[in-house]
C-alpha cells in the first residue's frame, strides 16, 4: 500500500527485454534500507525489487503490466515518480493507493491557472464512472484531487511544489499517465451493482 505522496524522482537507466521487461531505476533512496522483494511504486506501478546497487534497483515488469500502463513508453533517461511502501505509523498524507494501475489517461489540455497548472485528461470510458468531483485519483503515482468531471474528461490542478518534487513538470499534451481510481469508489460502484 502507498499514499500517493511522492518521495523521490528516479531515472530509468537500463531497459532489458527478456520474457518480461527488466528496468534499472536510479534513485536517491538509501538502497541499504531496501530489501530484495520490497515494493516500490514507480510512476504509480507497484513493482518488486529484484536486485540492488549503491544508487539503483532493478525490477521485473510483466508483459501484462507493460500492456496496461505507460511503462510501454518508458525509455532510458525517463524520470519516474517513486514512493516506497507504506509502513505502520507512517503519515497518510494522500489517500490509500494500491499501485495497481487501472488504465492510462491521456493529457488533452494544460493551462496556467494562477501559479498552478490546470491539467485535463481523458480517462478510458470504462473507468470514467469511478471518477468524481472532489474525489481522489492517483496519476503517475501522485495522489490528486479531481476538480471537475464531464463524462470521461476530468481535470486537476498541480501546484508549483508538486511540479518541483515530482515529474509533473515534465508532462506535455498527448502524454499517457497511469491512472488508479480510488479504492473506495471501486467498492461503492460494486455494491451498487450487486444491490441494484
Amino acid at each position: 500500500m502507498f499514499t500517493g505522496i511522492i518521495t523521490d524522482i528516479g531515472t530509468v537507466t537500463e531497459l532489458e527485454k527478456t520474457g518480461d521487461l527488466r528496468a534499472r531505476i536510479q534513485t536517491g533512496y538509501d538502497t541499504s534500507s531496501i530489501d530484495i522483494g520490497a515494493s516500490i511504486a514507480s510512476d504509480g506501478v507497484c513493482l518488486t525489487v529484484v536486485a540492488l546497487g549503491e544508487d539503483w534497483y532493478d525490477v521485473d515488469i510483466s508483459a501484462e503490466t507493460v500492456s496496461k500502463t505507460n511503462v510501454s513508453g518508458w525509455e532510458v533517461g525517463k524520470r519516474v515518480n517513486l514512493e516506497r511502501a507504506l509502513r505502520v505509523g507512517d503519515e497518510l498524507g494522500g489517500h490509500i493507493v494500491s499501485g495497481h494501475v487501472d488504465g492510462v489517461a491521456e493529457v488533452i489540455d494544460m493551462t496556467d491557472d494562477g501559479d498552478s497548472t490546470r491539467i485535463t485528461f481523458r480517462a478510458p470510458d470504462a473507468l470514467a464512472r469511478f471518477i468524481a468531483p472532489k474525489g481522489s485519483v492517483a496519476l503517475n503515482g501522485t495522489s490528486l484531487t479531481v476538480n471537475d468531471v464531464q463524462g470521461a474528461i476530468f481535470g486537476i490542478n498541480v501546484i508549483p511544489h508538486t511540479k518541483e518534487v515530482t515529474t509533473w513538470g515534465d508532462l506535455t499534451v498527448g502524454d499517457g499517465v497511469n491512472l488508479e481510481i480510488d479504492t473506495l469508489a471501486r467498492y461503492v460502484a460494486r455494491l451498487n451493482e450487486v444491490s441494484g
